[in-house]
């Protein structure tokens, strides 16, 4: 993994970035000691989004489901 020291960093910040965005990590150093890794985040899971989609069923009468019982405690 690269290492560049603070100035060198400050100097070429954008295209250390995007290197970083492809996969190249990289650490900052000052004085010759690491002080921070910088590495690109992880794309979100595209699938996350409608995980459970088909795995459940909403029974037609969802928005009336206890509307009895809803009344009764407000007193309608």
């Amino acid at each position: 993994m690269k290492t560049v020291n603070m100035h060198e960093a400050k100097t070429n910040l954008s295209k250390l970035v995007a290197a970083a965005a492809k996969g190249e990590a990289f650490i900052i150093a000052r004085a010759g000691k690491p002080l921070v890794k910088v590495e690109p985040i992880a794309p979100e899971d595209p699938r996350r989004l409608g995980f459970l989609i088909g795995k459940g069923v909403v029974p037609d009468d969802f928005d009336r489901m206890g509307a009895e019982e809803i009344a009764k405690a407000f007193g309608r």
